[in-house]
């Protein structure tokens, strides 16, 4: 083993734009640069390598973690931000760098189908997508073209609770965007690419 560098994970700590969230992350930041100087001495290296960023705070990682080294220490800094591939219509949305300085930046690239298979009461319908197939742990689904919302889901099944204006007859495939992209991709090992008819046109193989 050699010491080659330091890592962190600046959004531990959650994904919070406030100003005092953004502080906060400012100051761990510049406790990692400053570990990289204190330990400089240390490294089995030429070139020592710092990485940090989610797809929350990249920008503050490029900010902090990037230039104004002393002189004889080579670094490299590494960005982490896995949500450049996809973007989301949930977390990062919100709170993406590019999303919050230019609107529009970003565009979600990456959704779930799910099929309509009961309409046992009014308003509420039940489809094909439940916890196995789609991420949970920031945001629920958010359907396309509708203001209705997933209100639960259970292990392979949406409970969508519809408005007057929705439709949604059994049979019917309804296209939901995600939220946190990295829970989707440990659950699909091979992730369709469509075209604009929505014909499968590849496969992409993850490792997650």
């Amino acid at each position: 083993m050699r010491l080659v560098g330091v890592a962190g994970y600046e959004a531990a700590g959650g994904h919070a734009v406030t100003a005092d969230a953004l502080d906060v992350v400012t100051g761990y930041l510049r406790d990692l640069r400053d570990a990289v100087v204190r330990l400089a001495g240390l490294f089995e290296s030429d070139e020592v390598m710092v990485t940090a960023g989610g797809s929350t705070y990249f920008d503050l990682v490029a900010d902090v973690l990037t230039g104004g080294w002393p002189d004889g220490l080579t670094v490299r800094t590494v960005i982490r931000s896995g949500c450049y591939l996809t973007h989301d219509d949930g977390l990062y949305r919100r709170t993406s760098p590019l999303g919050r300085t230019s609107d529009g930046a970003l565009e979600a690239a990456l959704s779930v189908w799910a099929q309509v298979v009961s309409r046992p009461e009014p308003g509420l319908a039940l489809l094909t997508m439940g916890r196995r197939d789609v991420s949970f742990d920031q945001d629920l689904p958010v359907p396309y073209g509708m203001s209705g919302a997933v209100t639960k889901l259970n292990d392979q099944h949406a409970y969508l609770r519809l408005d007057a204006a929705d439709h949604a007859e059994v049979g019917d495939w309804v296209q939901f965007g995600i939220s946190h992209p990295c829970t989707v991709f440990d659950k699909w090992p091979v992730i369709p690419v469509v075209d604009e008819q929505n014909r499968v046109v590849d496969l992409i193989r993850t490792f997650f």
